[in-house]
C-alpha cells in the first residue's frame, strides 16, 4: 500500500505539471522538461508568456489538475468505502485526496515562483504592462513566505519538531532563491531586450598566426595583452582558436618549438556564433555548455569575440544606468 500510495502521488506531480505543460502548449509556448525533486516539481518553458492572461492560465493549470486529482480520489474512496468497507485501499485512496488537496492549497499562495505568486504576477502585469515590476512585486511575497516558513521551520526545531522543523526550512530556503533568481533572470531579459552579439561583440580583436610559436605566443600575447582566449587566422581565413587550457597541455620545454598550426582547436559550433544571435539565447548557451568565450563569424571571417564577462560588464552597465535613472527621477519628483 505504501508503494502504491507513493506511485500514485509520484503520478500525481507528473500531472500536475503536465497540466503547466498541455495548457502553455496551448498558447504557443513549448516546454523543454519536466524536473521532478525533493520539493514537487517544475515545467521549464522554453520562454515567457507573451500576455498576463496567458500566464494566468498556464499558471492556473497545475493547482486545478490538482483539486480536480483530489476530488478524484475523495469520490473514489467513499466509493469503496460503500461498495467494501474501510481498508488499506481506502486509506491509501483517502492520503491522495489530501495530498492533492494540499498540493493544490500550497501551491495557490501568492508568493512567487509558486502558481499563486505567478497568478498573482499575471494580475499584476496585466494592470501595470511592466513585467519586471510585476516580478519584483510577487517575488518579494515570495520572500516574506519563505522567511515565514523558516522561522516557523525554527520555532518547530527548538520545541523539538526535528523533522517538520528541518522540512520548513528547506522549502523557505527554496521558495526564496527560486524568487531571487526569477527576478534576476526577468531583470536580464528587460534589460537586454533585443540586443544580439553583432551589437556588444569586441571588434578589434587581438589574433594570432599559425606559425607563430607557442613562446612567441606567450609573450607577445597572452602575456602582453593580458588574454587567454586568442582566435587564429591565417591570411584573413580564421582556423580556430587556443587558449591557456590548450598551452597547459603542452611542455614548456617544447614551446620554442611548437607551432600554433600544430595544437590550435579547430572550428566547431561550439566555440562560434554568429553575430545576429540574440544575446539573450548566447546566455543560454554559456548555461548549457559552460563554453565562456565564442569567436563571432561569418563563414570563415572573423568579427569579433564575445566573452561571458563582456556580457555581464554590460548588463551591469545597464543595471548601474537603471538605478541612476530610478534615483534622478526620484530626486526630480
Amino acid at each position: 500500500m505504501a508503494v502504491l500510495a507513493m506511485l500514485l502521488f509520484f503520478a500525481s506531480l507528473v500531472g500536475h505539471e503536465l497540466a503547466h505543460a498541455v495548457t502553455a502548449r496551448r498558447f504557443g509556448v513549448e516546454t523543454r522538461h519536466i524536473t521532478l525533486f525533493l520539493f514537487g516539481g517544475v515545467a521549464e518553458l522554453a520562454q515567457e508568456p507573451t500576455k498576463a492572461v496567458h500566464e494566468l492560465w498556464i499558471a492556473a493549470a497545475g493547482p486545478a489538475m490538482s483539486f480536480g486529482l483530489a476530488f478524484t480520489f475523495w469520490t473514489l474512496a467513499g466509493a469503496g468505502a460503500v461498495l467494501v468497507g474501510a481498508g488499506p485501499v481506502v486509506a491509501v485512496l483517502n492520503y491522495l485526496a489530501l495530498i492533492n488537496l494540499i498540493l493544490a492549497l500550497f501551491n495557490l499562495l501568492p508568493a512567487f515562483p509558486l502558481d499563486g505568486g505567478r497568478i498573482l504576477r499575471a494580475w499584476l502585469w496585466r494592470r501595470s504592462g511592466d513585467m519586471l515590476a510585476a516580478t519584483e512585486t510577487a517575488a518579494r511575497a515570495g520572500a516574506i513566505l519563505a522567511y515565514g516558513l523558516m522561522g516557523l521551520g525554527l520555532l518547530g526545531l527548538f520545541q523539538g519538531a526535528m523533522v517538520s522543523g528541518f522540512w520548513q526550512i528547506l522549502i523557505g530556503v527554496f521558495v526564496l532563491a527560486a524568487a531571487r533568481s526569477s527576478v534576476d533572470a526577468q531583470r536580464t531579459k528587460t534589460l537586454l531586450g533585443d540586443r544580439t552579439v553583432g551589437q556588444l561583440m569586441t571588434e578589434e580583436t587581438v589574433i594570432v598566426d599559425p606559425k607563430a610559436t607557442l613562446s612567441a605566443l606567450v609573450n607577445q600575447v597572452i602575456l602582453a595583452k593580458r588574454i587567454g582566449f586568442v582566435p587564429v587566422v591565417d591570411a584573413g581565413v580564421l582556423l580556430g582558436h587556443i587558449d591557456t587550457g590548450v598551452l597547459s597541455s603542452i611542455d614548456r620545454e617544447n614551446w620554442a618549438n611548437t607551432t600554433v598550426g600544430d595544437i590550435f582547436v579547430d572550428l566547431d559550433p561550439n566555440n562560434c556564433v554568429t553575430p545576429d544571435l540574440p544575446v539573450l539565447e548566447l546566455f543560454e548557451r554559456i548555461a548549457q555548455t559552460g563554453q565562456r568565450k565564442f569567436m563571432v563569424v561569418e563563414g570563415r571571417r572573423l568579427l569579433g569575440v564575445i566573452t561571458l564577462s563582456d556580457l555581464t560588464r554590460h548588463l551591469g552597465l545597464l543595471t548601474s544606468l537603471g538605478k541612476q535613472a530610478g534615483t534622478n527621477t526620484a530626486a526630480h519628483v
